[in-house]
């Protein structure tokens, strides 16, 4: 699956039901090539469009229960939650 692929799929956390949006970026260990986090768009704020900085909220792997034809299924408790 590319990049393009998982962009065009919204991510729901599966504890309540909240929609997170849509794979904005992906991190990636650079050793091995292996997927380590989606990245989500953030709360928006003010700052940070001014400095030129991205706001998205960090997935880590381990926390994506499915990646379904439409959607991707998280599971992220508000302390596992990076931004």
């Amino acid at each position: 699956m590319s990049l393009a692929e998982l962009r065009t799929k919204d991510v729901v956390n599966t504890l309540d039901g909240k929609r997170l949006g849509k794979v904005m970026d992906i991190e990636f260990d650079p050793r091995d090539g292996r997927v380590e986090a989606i990245v989500v768009p953030g709360e928006f704020r003010v700052g940070s469009l001014i400095r030129g900085e991205k706001c998205g909220i960090v997935i880590p792997w381990q926390h994506i229960c499915r990646i379904g034809e439409n959607v991707i299924l998280v599971e992220l408790e508000p302390g596992d939650i990076l931004e």
